[in-house]
């Protein structure tokens, strides 16, 4: 062991976040700092977060930001309140909008894009606009049989020898079609359904060879029986294959709360080419999905329930080439379900729901970080962790070093994400918490855990959005951010970094620094307001201010006859730091 009266120095370097465990924290690590991330993209030192500025106030909570590049025009909408504003000077500010819907769900919206459109859904509209008109989906219309004779029978030759259901109903729309194949003498026409919507609802329509006939004009309708009646009998069909004289008719039959299963979801997601919905609350445990490359065309079996509990979908994830089903808490129940794609001889894909092995339920919300699949729980944020999809999930705990703080949060359950810069941004009002993709690091509990860092911003943020490495951030005051500059909107940051309290070793012995021999490295950001102080057995002592003009400043510092003692930096300007040390020699035994 070194002799007592020997210098000491203590060199706190290769900074890597926070650590509000409480526990002895590493010298890489802050016991408390405030405002400060590594900005990769110039460096690996720490440094002040970027600022918030203003683009524009839109009145109302904002609830949703889309945007839509087509033709290389880039199409800016804003969920605001009840209304759909389009932003046709974006970004400039004041913003010009356009009101081009005005019944908007008071909720948090989602979107994706499918085929240069945007379509957006918020519970109770779903939406498609493609650059010029907006308007609620149409579904496609089914063929719901095909190939019959008039009486609704097969028509039989010698490749048919079945009955043919063509598509499924779609719960996108009230229509469907039948085809037929006329025999030139038969005026009633069967279809594959009977007690239609009635003609104040929809007025059939049909086509004869490819002519359009009209309800009331050229055939009459038995709407309980379900039987079209031709005034005068389709000519017959000589060449089956041709489909020259074929029968379309266009009916309506309304299938109770169809629409509704799909217009109240608040979940939606990209997965093998299919659009997946979720989060109903009259289906709480329920996925529904498109048919494929098809988000208009829904049909009545494409749905999953993961579970027997009602307990809801708070999350759907795509990653590790399942789509992930993250529920709500329930005792005694699995929470995590995978669907699977499974080849099926009737409808090519299906997706069978399959439960994991994890009880822990999902408090929040989810996301794929980096093909990480990470939730929000009672206790934090939570890995899943397999060697294969077939293999026993196992949950792995993430945020050990900030969860003393994190989850007491007022706003942790209303955790809003955003992927940044390689981070995890958690909002949680106006406290910010970054998980570090690129720091990760294996705890007591082999668990492999993300390093964090922390922010508090000036205001409460209520939704979130990042496109192209732009993250924006909104209010329910109607006021619209972006993560940029060196102020929030004119508002000086403070930010702080705290070494981790250090006794140098000896614990039982007291220290003193050495006045000479300490010096911090720091960036150079045009700053000449930065603040070194000491905290002295849990005492702040004020120092010296600084200017970063060199890349490095020497300091003095004479505390004497302590146990352990942090170095405290802090400014209200910009400033990075690489490293700082701090020398001193141990005395005595520490005494009463």
């Amino acid at each position: 062991m070194a002799s007592l009266s020997s210098i000491i120095t203590r060199v706190y370097n290769n900074f890597r976040g926070v650590d509000f465990s409480n526990n002895e924290v590493d010298r890489s690590r802050s016991p408390f700092a405030l405002n400060m991330w590594k900005n990769y993209k110039d460096s690996e030192c720490i440094e002040t977060r970027p600022g918030t500025t203003l683009l524009n106030n839109f009145g109302n909570r904002i609830l949703g930001l889309f945007f839509l590049k087509k033709d290389e025009i880039l199409h800016v909408l804003v969920h605001s309140g009840t209304k759909l504003l389009k932003w046709s000077n974006y970004p400039s500010t004041p913003a010009q909008t356009t009101e081009i819907f005005g019944s908007m769900n008071v909720r948090e919206s989602s979107s994706f894009v499918f085929k240069d459109t945007l379509f957006i859904m918020d519970g109770i509209n779903y939406l498609e606009y493609d650059g010029e008109i907006i308007k609620k989906v149409e579904g496609t219309i089914p063929m719901t049989s095909y190939y019959k004779n008039p009486d609704g029978s097969t028509y039989i030759d010698d490749d048919t020898d079945v009955d043919l259901i063509y598509q499924p109903v779609n719960c996108l729309t009230n229509l469907r079609k039948n085809s037929f194949i006329p025999d030139g003498v038969s005026k009633d026409y069967y279809l594959d359904a009977k007690n239609l919507d009635s003609s104040a609802i929809y007025l059939m329509t049909a086509t004869v060879g490819g002519i359009t006939k009209t309800e009331g004009v050229d055939f009459s309708v038995d709407r309980e029986n379900g039987i079209v009646t031709f005034k005068q009998a389709p000519e017959k069909e000589e060449n089956v294959q041709s489909g020259k004289n074929d029968v379309v008719i266009t009916y309506s039959k309304t299938g109770e709360g169809y629409k509704d299963r799909i217009l109240n979801c608040t979940l939606v997601c990209e997965f093998d080419n299919r659009i997946f919905y979720s989060g109903n609350p009259d289906y709480p445990n329920t996925v529904f999905h498109c048919e494929l490359n098809d988000p208009r065309y829904i049909r009545d079996t494409a749905y999953y329930e993961c579970g027997l509990d009602l307990a809801q979908v708070k999350a759907i994830i795509p990653g590790n080439g399942v789509l992930w089903v993250l529920k709500d808490i329930e005792q005694n129940s699995s929470s995590v379900y995978y669907l699977t794609p499974t080849l099926d001889s009737v409808y090519d894909k299906i997706y069978p729901s399959v439960n994991g092995s994890i009880a822990l339920g999902c408090l929040s919300t989810g996301i794929n970080f980096n093909d990480d699949i990470v939730f929000f729980s009672t206790k934090g944020l939570e890995g899943i962790s397999s060697s294969s999809m077939y293999s026993e999930q196992l949950l792995q705990h993430r945020s050990s070093l900030v969860d003393n703080k994190m989850v007491h949060e007022e706003k942790y359950k209303d955790v809003k994400l955003a992927e940044y810069n390689g981070y995890l941004m958690c909002f949680m009002g106006n406290k910010v918490y970054l998980a570090d993709s690129r720091k990760r690091f294996q705890s007591g509990t082999n668990s492999i855990e993300y390093e964090w860092f922390y922010w508090e911003l000036p205001f409460e943020v209520s939704y979130v959005k990042e496109y192209r490495q732009n993250l924006f951030l909104a209010n329910e005051d109607g006021e619209l951010f972006i993560l940029k500059g060196i102020t929030d909107n004119g508002v000086d940051i403070e930010s702080v970094w705290t070494t981790t309290k250090d006794d140098f070793g000896y614990p039982s012995y007291t220290k003193t620094t050495n006045k000479k021999g300490n010096v911090a490295e720091v960036k150079t950001m045009n700053n000449d307001n930065i603040h070194l102080d000491t905290i002295v057995d849990g005492v702040l002592k004020e120092k010296k201010v600084f200017t970063d003009e060199k890349g490095y400043f020497p300091y003095k510092i004479k505390d004497k006859k302590f146990k352990d003692i942090q170095i405290k930096i802090s400014s209200n300007k910009p400033f990075g730091l690489f490293s700082c040390t701090l020398q001193g020699f141990v005395a005595g035994y520490i005494k009463r």
